[in-house]
């Protein structure tokens, strides 16, 4: 029996009893583990999370198309689509990866779902203005019908997400009320009006009233809290520009509907910010408008009285144009104008004028009444007559109300800053004050003018500090920044004193207070040579074109806090200095009201004005010499000596310096300036110098 081959086996390690049983107890943990593990798996929740495969054909697109750059419409293509047929090859190891993955809990399932598509901005706009515009189609075709689709205007203010939309909107909301508002105020209704029995028709017009009286008090309510957002809480500029333009708009456009008074708010809570903006002007501009356009005197009393409230609580710490809106008012003038004594000024409407036939008037066919119906048609026109002038003497009456109660606001504003003496609001209180001089009660004639007086010695102390500080300022200090404008206070302070007695009824006023005008007599004398020789005395900023001075203060742009200041303003832009200086010479030499001036005065006046003319614009003198003949013609034999000497009495030496009119002896000299005057470059202020000579001429 031959014996089998056998292989002999190479021993890598000795056998050890210690090796063995090691590997062994190893082997055993391992499978241990391996063991416990495989009792955890959760092989049902691994095999539902495993993800399904199917064709390209049954997965459903939820992709929307999307419009391009140049306006074609386009169907997306999923990426995974696309790549749908590359993952059927591929081999079952990375099946087997994507298992495990699931099984980890790290699918990306969720980035596979397919986002919904942001629209573009554009497109929102687009699509925000066609249902804008779908709305207000709506409510224009039936606004009783429609008047609930206000509401979704009013949502997408408060839910846009975006602040172009919110504009939109919000600028929609106003044009569409400012055409569904009626021509008549709604009265809210009670609890009688609730309870009380109507008709279908009346309780729809009921309906629709109180919905939009509710729907607009909202509105207002929005565009007060746009216009003045609380503190702490940040808002556009341009979303709070569309609300005051809005406000601004329905204030003009609707005065006499319900919430004025809240959109008189909105406008006085912007005029008491210093800053000067575009939404300042449009402010102010508008109630500029508002008090030019009222009849009834309303909405002036209202607005008035908030803007003296916002000025006294702010300590008149307010912008000097915001008092200028008071020259506007229509107080008590309807009537200022005098009649003819010859004729009737009869005025006819357009409508009037075109119902008027060219040609040849045809005869009217008579309709046949009977003798009642005549008598009964006769009683009408009478009653009818009657309810006419019944209800033009009550509107006439609440007017005059109105107006009054209004004018006492307004003085005492102008009072109480006078008291305080702010230098920055005398130019708007002064010019405000010679407006309205004559209507102001008779007992407060002494106070103001004591107060005029003080303003002008005031005003002649700073010209003097002034003066004196030329010489500081020549030495390098720092020049004052003074914003009063003295010359321009002082004339709007004589013009105020002499308007005081000129009006009703000026001469008894006169007699019976007892008030002496000299003192603004004299300071207007010491201002002549002055005012010839001051830069600005033909300055309208609305009119004149100037540069700004670089040396000047900003202005209004240090109000703005703008790199580049803008020119400044005057404080008051209606009269030239020039125009202030002839209303007060017509007053002192022309008026009747203060009694006829004597001689010493008329020719002190007319030699210092014809030294002057001498040194002013083209303009300003031909306006002097102007107003000179009107003297002449009036007074020319008392001021004919000045020419002619052989009519002068007593002697002496003429004082042209002198600060008083009586004692520079005036008679003393002649008006040697009309030979100058003759060789005038200005063709019309040489005639007018030679018409004064041929009037005086005339009177030998």
């Amino acid at each position: 029996m031959a014996l089998a081959h056998s292989t002999k086996r190479r021993r890598l390690s000795p056998p050890e009893d210690e090796a063995k049983s090691s590997s062994r107890k190893s082997r055993e943990a391992a499978l241990g583990k391996f063991y416990s593990a495989a009792a955890e798996w959760d092989l049902e929740q691994d095999y539902e999370r495993r993800p399904r495969k199917g064709s390209k054909k049954d997965k459903e697109r939820t992709r929307l198309p999307i419009k391009t750059t140049e306006g074609l419409v386009e169907n997306v293509v999923d990426s995974e689509d696309s790549e749908g047929d590359a993952d059927s090859f591929l081999d079952t190891d990375d099946d087997e990866a994507g298992e495990t993955a699931g099984a980890d809990g790290t699918d990306d399932s969720d980035e596979e779902e397919e986002e919904t598509p942001k629209i573009p901005l554009k497109l929102q706009v687009i699509q925000a203005k066609e249902e804008i515009a779908r709305i207000a189609t709506l409510v224009n075709e039936d606004p009783e019908e429609h008047i609930s689709s206000l509401r979704t205007l009013a949502e997408m203010v408060d839910n846009a997400g975006h602040v172009a939309i919110k504009k939109l909107a919000l600028a929609a909301q106003a044009a569409i009320y400012k055409d569904m508002i009626p021509g008549y105020r709604i009265r809210p209704l009670g609890e009688d009006d609730l309870s009380s029995k109507i008709s279908k028709e009346v309780r729809k017009l009921r309906n629709f009233e109180q919905s939009l009286l509710s729907g607009y008090r909202n509105y207002v309510q929005r565009l007060a809290s746009f216009a003045k957002p609380a503190k702490g809480e940040s808002l556009d500029e341009g979303l709070r520009t569309i609300a005051i333009n809005c406000a601004c708009n329905l204030l003009l456009g609707v005065p006499h509907f319900n919430f004025r008074n809240e959109l008189l708010k909105i406008l006085v809570n912007r005029l008491a910010r210093r800053k000067v903006d575009g939404d300042f002007i449009k402010c102010r501009e508008t109630l500029e408008e508002v008090f030019n356009k009222d009849n009834d005197g309303i909405v002036s009393l209202e607005a008035v009285r908030l803007l003296s409230k916002m000025m006294k609580a702010r300590d008149f710490n307010v912008h000097d144009s915001v008092l200028d809106t008071f020259l506007h008012l229509r107080l008590l003038s309807e009537f200022s104008s005098k009649a003819s004594r010859d004729r009737v000024d009869r005025r006819t409407t357009e409508e009037e004028e075109e119902d008027q036939p060219t040609g040849k008037k045809q005869k009217q066919k008579r309709e046949f009444r009977t003798k009642k119906e005549r008598k009964i048609l006769k009683e009408r026109k009478i009653v009818e007559k009657d309810m006419k002038q019944a209800d033009a003497l009550v509107s006439h009456e609440e007017r005059e109300k109105n107006q009054a109660e209004t004018l006492k606001l307004v003085f005492a504003t102008y009072f109480r800053i006078l008291k305080l003496r702010s230098p920055a609001l005398m130019g708007p209180v002064l010019e405000g004050l010679a407006k309205y001089a004559h209507l102001i009660n008779q007992d407060f004639f002494g106070d103001l003018l004591e107060a005029l007086k003080d303003l002008i010695a005031h005003a002649e102390a700073d010209e003097g500090n002034d003066d004196e500080g030329d010489d500081d300022d020549m030495m390098g200090d720092a020049p004052s920044n003074s914003t009063r404008d003295t010359n321009r206070e002082a004339l709007l302070c004589t013009v105020t004193a002499f308007a005081l007695l000129e009006g009703q009824d000026a001469s008894k006023a006169a007699a019976s207070l007892h008030l002496d005008l000299s003192f603004f007599i004299k300071h207007l004398y010491r201002s002549l040579y002055s005012l010839s020789t001051n830069a600005d005395v033909e300055f309208n900023p609305n009119k004149s074109l100037r540069l700004p001075d670089p040396t000047s203060g900003a202005g209004e742009g240090e109000e703005d806090g703008s790199a580049n200041p803008r020119p400044r303003r005057n404080k008051v832009n209606f009269q030239t200095p020039t125009v202030l200086l002839l209303r007060c010479l017509q007053s002192t030499l022309l008026s009747r009201a203060h009694g006829i001036p004597p001689p010493v005065r008329l020719a002190g006046f007319t030699k210092r004005l014809m030294t002057t003319s001498l040194q002013v614009p083209e303009k300003s003198a031909l306006a002097t010499l102007s107003l000179l003949n009107q003297v002449t013609k009036h007074h020319g034999r008392r001021i004919s000596p000045l020419w002619h000497s052989e009519d002068r009495r007593g002697d002496g030496v003429f004082n042209a310096y002198a600060p008083d009119v009586e004692s520079t002896n005036v008679f003393a000299g002649t008006v040697w300036e009309g030979e100058l005057l003759r060789h005038h470059y200005c063709p019309q202020v040489r005639d007018a110098a030679l018409d004064m000579e041929k009037m005086i001429a005339s009177l030998k």
